[in-house]
């Protein structure tokens, strides 16, 4: 599936959704006024640009910037099977807009390069996957469709310039070890592949071969966030999907995602979107 949403003049959002069991195959063809983020939220994808000169494999939870003022950079994509991607397109002269007073913020666009090309390749932090999830999970109006989506795009265009609070957090030389970085990736595997009875700290530092210190330092660094802090997003998050499903009711969802009473589901998931389970089906009922 390919669906491109036109939020503005020079701005639109398109998601690609491949559930089948044979990759999926595109072609967009794109002027040099345009800026392009792609953000691979499940599965695989590969790029080809400048006539096949260009090749580039994102993997699951990688996003790609890619602009270049002197040459158009038409994009063929091959999604695998049972992968999601978002792309944002937006014109240069729009993007630009949006940072003109902090343009030093944004390197590429300093009045030194903001006519160079650039590549970029980074992580999708946990905040940008919620993000993401929620523009293939919504239920609204149609009439109010692209209000969301314009909301959303503009938020994932913010969190993926957010720079950390931490001074320090991009020199940690503790993550040049490329072997420390997967032992981190493994964590998060573990945690969310054990959500509803995730295992303590220290065995969780235990299995994957860290001590607790670097597992803490890690996975802030990483991620973003506290292990249990990460995890109570995306639990909360994989509720919503739960409850989008319409397959299972309140409890049964607190349960499956690790609370033992409906109590603390409910705290949980109030405390996370500022709205209960319930008046959650609720909207979703009277949108559908």
């Amino acid at each position: 599936m390919e669906e491109e949403i036109k939020v503005e003049n020079d701005f639109a959002l398109i998601r690609f959704q491949n559930d089948g069991p044979e990759p999926f195959f595109t072609h967009r063809q794109l002027t040099t006024d345009f800026i392009q983020f792609h953000f691979v939220l499940k599965g695989n994808a590969k790029f080809s640009c400048n006539n096949g000169n260009y090749d580039l494999a994102l993997q699951e939870e990688k996003s790609f910037l890619l602009y270049n003022p002197q040459k158009e950079l038409p994009f063929h994509l091959e999604l695998s099977p049972n992968s999601w991607m978002i792309s944002v397109i937006i014109s240069i002269r729009k993007f630009h807009a949006l940072f003109s007073v902090e343009a030093d913020y944004i390197t590429f666009l300093s009045p030194d390069n903001k006519y160079k090309n650039y590549y970029n390749e980074g992580c999708i932090s946990p905040s940008m996957a919620v993000v993401l999830s929620q523009l293939f999970h919504y239920n609204l109006h149609p009439s109010i469709k692209n209000l969301y989506c314009k909301g959303k795009g503009y938020e994932l265009l913010s969190l993926s310039f957010n720079r950390s609070e931490d001074p320090n957090a991009h020199h940690c030389p503790f993550l040049i070890d490329e072997g420390n970085v997967l032992k981190i990736k493994k964590a998060k595997e573990i945690i969310i592949a054990n959500m509803a009875e995730p295992p303590g700290l220290q065995e969780l530092a235990d299995e994957i071969g860290l001590n607790l210190k670097k597992l803490k330092m890690g996975f802030k660094q990483i991620y973003g966030d506290t292990v249990y802090g990460f995890l109570f997003d995306y639990k909360m998050d994989f509720a919503t999907k739960l409850l989008d499903s319409g397959s299972y009711n309140v409890n049964e969802v607190g349960l499956k995602i690790g609370y033992s009473t409906g109590s603390h589901f409910i705290a949980g998931f109030k405390k996370k979107f500022a709205t209960t389970p319930k008046k959650y089906l609720m909207s979703i009922n009277t949108n559908v």
